[in-house]
């Protein structure tokens, strides 16, 4: 299918949308048919539909112009000169890039109407937002890793501190001068180089207040002592801190309707701005 005619589509879909919306109902918008003017012409009407109201037939046509600039008076001047022979008919003209100056006045004095139709751009769609003030109060459990023992074993921290930095959501070098760092552990006992037992993390967190956690870090110091880490097996630590991180985040979140908007139309003489919604009437 040519672009221009998926054009057409696009506007033969996008007015039914909306005369399903409105009043009356019922009335089926059509594509490429051809009508017979009063000089005995046949003339191609991209887009057309009637209704009846009050007793009376109204009758609609759609001029389709995808074009890449904006629509010259000569082809409004063209589209006049169908309706005046189509007799009793409505005119529309719609284009994706908008109106020339003459064809506007043209159109005004004459009463057909100039609507830009298109897609909806990048951010069109946004129907408002939401201002989410997040309080987090976090406890930490943190490790005092033997750095000696570390640079013995060939265990990277300066590494694994960039890591860590990079999977924070705050981009504020949290981890890179923390002497105290987190750690994924297989297990929660802590043991001597002779691998027995001799504490465990719920023991150590048995003996923590709330309220002492809220003014200070609290750490446990040891003088022989390894965690198995996932990954790295046993490693040796110096101390066990717990702390709380208390953070206050601000985010703007968009409300973005894009999945719901088929199109964004204008009209190019007053400058009024209508959103047609994919399913205006609650139903596909």
């Amino acid at each position: 299918m040519n672009p221009n005619t998926e054009y057409e589509i696009f506007a033969q879909e996008v007015y039914q949308l909306l005369l399903d919306a409105g009043k009356p109902r019922g009335a089926k918008v059509k594509h490429d048919i051809k009508l017979m003017g009063e000089s005995g012409c046949e003339h191609q009407i991209d887009v057309y539909w009637e209704y009846k109201l009050d007793g009376k037939i109204h009758r609609v046509a759609i001029e389709c112009k995808n074009y890449s600039s904006s629509v010259p008076v000569g082809k409004v001047r063209d589209f006049f000169g169908v309706l005046h022979d189509l007799g009793d008919m409505r005119g529309i003209m719609v284009s994706k890039k908008g109106f020339q100056e003459g064809a506007k006045k043209f159109a005004e004095q004459y009463g057909i109407s100039l609507h830009e139709l298109r897609e909806p751009g990048t951010g069109e769609t946004i129907i408002g937002e939401i201002d989410l003030v997040m309080h987090l109060d976090m406890r930490q459990t943190l490790f005092l890793i033997d750095e000696e023992w570390a640079a013995e074993k060939g265990l990277n921290l300066a590494g694994y501190r960039r890591f860590l930095n990079a999977t924070r959501l705050q981009n504020d070098g949290k981890w890179t001068h923390a002497t105290h760092l987190p750690l994924q552990t297989d297990e929660n006992i802590i043991r001597d180089s002779q691998g027995q037992a001799i504490s465990s993390l719920p023991e150590l967190e048995e003996q923590l207040s709330d309220d002492q956690l809220h003014d200070d870090p609290v750490s446990f110091a040891f003088d022989d002592a390894y965690i198995n880490v996932h990954g790295a097996g046993p490693v040796k630590i110096k101390e066990v801190r717990y702390e709380y991180e208390n953070k206050v985040e601000e985010k703007r979140i968009a409300i973005d309707a894009e999945g719901f908007v088929k199109a964004i139309l204008t009209d190019a003489l007053n400058g009024n701005k209508q959103v047609v919604a994919s399913f205006p009437n609650g139903s596909k």
